[in-house]
């Protein structure tokens, strides 16, 4: 390539595909390069679509290969800088013009971020969040037999719409996971998602109801916002937690990481600030030896996206998969007649250049937006709970 790229054009997506909204971001150049990214902020697409058509009144014309200093000019030239929609609008924007980097230097992403330090990706599976006790159990049986080393499960009550009692789900989700470590044996990796809809209070009695090694993970257990609070929590029990999804920099990171709070990054690329603050959480998490465990649930170009991450770094464990949920939609083959696929419970790393996703453009141009709201949760009060 000896030709300097242009930025042409910037074209957000919010489109309904499967059973959720996706935001995707097309970002154009003037040799015919284009990139996709893909935000995370689900249920806030339209606020993240109208911070990229901002984004995009200065980003035209600029050279879509100088990705870090563009990340730092979309972060710092303003006022009130970050925030998860901002950073969910730099996110897309990040990863659409790694591919484009990649595009036009003939390389797969992974080689942008010092080339690949793994062949195949290893996954977790979920029970689902419709499974509880028996069924639960039985679900995770299967997916053990179909060779998945690491299992999340769901509380019980996770998939209510309208009333969520914590301390009715405690006690019942508990008696379920020690009921699936006596089934499963001690030889599989077994976590839950409870979604942090747990107080301190809540989390430390459900965590004193499990017997000792039943859990190898407990994901979001409590809010995010005061790391004090999970140092708390920390004291109180031993189990190994995964958190960081919902975070949107490295600096929201900063306490988790140099406390010693957690030990699982649920980072996502599509929140976080995209593929360039991903790495610099993932150098940091190394130097405390805190391994990443992403987040995924979206579509596949974060899928593709978080392989390349998971290709690059050394403190990886386990990728996020939607199996057995693929009546979700979110994977529809004639919106991405090209992206990763599972074989068995691995993601092979692509070699194709940039991130190796195809996304059919005309195909979701014919999808609209459609409103989407998660379930406003109350306890039995009457009093707004956390979903």
């Amino acid at each position: 390539m000896t030709t300097k790229l242009k930025i042409t054009a910037i074209k957000p997506y919010p489109v309904w595909v499967g059973t959720r909204n996706q935001m995707l971001v097309k970002v154009e150049t003037d040799d015919g390069i284009f990139g996709w990214g893909e935000s995370g902020l689900s249920g806030r697409e339209k606020a993240v679509a109208g911070a990229i058509e901002h984004y995009r009144e200065f980003l035209i014309g600029r050279d879509p290969m100088q990705i870090g200093r563009i990340w730092q000019e979309i972060y710092r030239s303003q006022y009130f800088e970050g925030g998860r929609v901002l950073q969910a609008a730099i996110s897309a924007l990040d990863i659409a013009l790694h591919d484009i980097k990649g595009k036009a230097l003939g390389v797969p992403a992974y080689e942008l971020l010092g080339g690949k330090q793994r062949d195949r990706i290893p996954t977790f599976a979920s029970t689902g969040d419709e499974a509880e006790g028996e069924v639960a159990i039985e679900r995770a049986r299967e997916l053990r037999a179909q060779g998945w080393q690491a299992i999340r499960f769901f509380p019980i009550g996770q998939n209510s719409k309208d009333i969520f009692e914590p301390r009715e789900s405690i006690g019942a989700t508990a008696t379920m996971l020690n009921k699936a470590r006596e089934a499963l044996g001690d030889d599989v990796v077994l976590g839950i998602d409870y979604h942090h809809r747990l107080s301190v209070a809540e989390a430390a009695s459900f965590c004193n109801k499990l017997g000792r090694g039943v859990l190898d993970f407990l994901e979001e257990p409590i809010r995010d916002e005061t790391p004090e609070a999970y140092e708390s929590l920390r004291t109180m029990t031993d189990i190994p937690f995964a958190i960081g999804e919902e975070f949107a920099s490295k600096w929201q990171f900063l306490p988790y990481i140099e406390r010693g709070i957690h030990q699982f990054n649920r980072l996502d690329v599509c929140n976080v600030g995209g593929l360039t603050e991903a790495m610099k959480v993932a150098g940091w998490s190394e130097a405390h030896y805190v391994d990443l465990m992403p987040h995924n649930p979206l579509g596949p170009v974060c899928t593709a996206a978080t392989i390349h991450l998971a290709a690059a770094v050394p403190n990886f464990a386990w990728l996020e998969t939607r199996v057995p949920e693929t009546k979700l939609g979110f994977d529809n083959s004639d919106f991405f007649p090209v992206q990763p696929r599972l074989d068995g419970t691995d993601y092979p790393v692509s070699d194709l250049p940039g991130l190796g996703v195809d996304v059919n453009e005309e195909a979701i141009k014919a999808e609209s937006f459609r409103f989407w709201e998660a379930p406003h949760l109350k306890r039995r009060d009457g009093s707004v709970t956390n979903w």
